[in-house]
């Protein structure tokens, strides 16, 4: 018997992706159409640009999938000061939307970069510490790589903390699965943890949303966090039915961004909702399946990294509806509505599945 070289492909990775997405669209619609035929006398308003948007996202999902994902190791630097460039740019010359800088226009269309920034630093990091594998058990190595992630994270959380967390959170997800000794990660895990204490305490708007979080029902501001309870809690076991939500019809702000689970939940009910967490949890160990099996570190680490981003993303937003955190402002990973978000999550699976393209199994003939 003589072995033959089998390449993979992680096509439940593809299909759980395109789940996710064909779902949120649907949702979208359903919670987004009062919102568009009140202000735009388009009910499909929201859709349309969505669905433009996860167009553009499924195209470069594609052809990033297709392109070796060794070729990503020689924009590291670039990727990096790209990130951090346009993140500065945004403080510079952006208009102020509902109440912070977070989007460039650029050809008539809203541009976030601090989404840019999350997919730049799990490529910068992945370099970094695949160059030194060996060095990742010394505290001064760790020092240096968190000091090499915190002028980015600092840029961004000046207008969004919710992506800074996210972005610091990749960086220490990464060093972590690199790091063989635990000790001294915790030890720098609780530096972090105080620094991010102090800066939240410092700044009234923030303390007020710890208030806002604590006794939401006392304050004006905690209005969307009590109706999002509301729709949560109407919504039972198995809901009211698609398109059935009360909620979204004026008395959830937004209701296509941010809370957008809290609707899921009033018109799919506990199922639907945990089917929803399912799909992400399923989502989750196709990563570490390839993360496990990558042909290289450096491979491993990206996939470890996208991981990281869904994760988190998903962890704070469904915190934040259920008000088990303060708010965030954090989206849905694939269903909440946002065209840059979703462009650059797709981006993220295409480089996953370009790792995936990289296993190699050995097969009896």
């Amino acid at each position: 018997m003589k072995e033959k070289r089998v390449r993979y492909f992680d096509y439940s990775l593809l299909f759980i992706v395109i789940f996710l997405v064909c779902f949120g669209l649907m949702m979208l619609y359903s919670t987004s159409s009062y919102n568009g035929q009140l202000k735009f006398h388009d009910a499909a308003y929201y859709l349309k640009k969505q669905l433009f948007a996860t167009s553009l996202g499924l195209l470069a999902m594609f052809i990033v999938s297709k392109i070796d994902y060794h070729v990503w190791k020689s924009f590291w630097l670039l990727a990096y000061i790209a990130g951090f460039g346009m993140c500065v740019l945004v403080l510079l010359v952006a208009d102020e939307k509902k109440g912070s800088k977070r989007w460039l226009e650029i050809g008539g269309m809203s541009f976030q970069p601090s989404e840019l920034a999350k997919l730049a630093i799990i490529i910068f990091l992945a370099v970094i510490i695949s160059k030194m594998p060996a060095k990742m058990g010394k505290l001064s190595t760790i020092v240096k790589v968190v000091g090499m992630t915190l002028p980015m994270v600092g840029i961004v959380a000046v207008e969004n903390l919710s992506t800074a967390i996210i972005i610091l959170g990749i960086a220490i997800a990464l060093i972590f699965v690199a790091s063989p000794k635990y000790m001294q990660f915790i030890v720098l895990g609780g530096v972090v943890v105080s620094v991010g204490a102090v800066f939240i305490l410092t700044a009234s708007y923030r303390m007020e949303r710890l208030k806002i979080w604590l006794e939401p029902e006392k304050h004006e501001k905690g209005y969307q966090t009590l109706q999002g309870l509301y729709a949560i809690g109407s919504g039972g076991l198995f809901g009211k039915g698609l398109g059935a939500s009360m909620q979204k019809l004026g008395f959830v702000p937004e209701a296509q961004n941010d809370m957008i689970f809290s609707i899921i939940c009033e018109e799919l009910g506990l199922f639907g909702a945990i089917c929803v967490i399912l799909m992400f949890l399923l989502l989750i160990w196709r990563f570490m399946v390839i993360a496990n099996n990558a042909q290289d570190l450096y491979g491993a680490l990206i996939v470890t990294g996208i991981m990281a981003h869904i994760s988190i993303q998903v962890i704070l937003n469904i915190a934040v509806v259920t008000n088990s955190i303060p708010n965030t402002g954090i989206s849905l990973p694939f269903i909440s509505y946002g065209g840059t978000s979703v462009l650059f999550l797709l981006s993220e699976m295409g480089l996953a599945l370009s790792v995936s393209r990289g296993i190699r199994f050995d097969m009896e003939e």
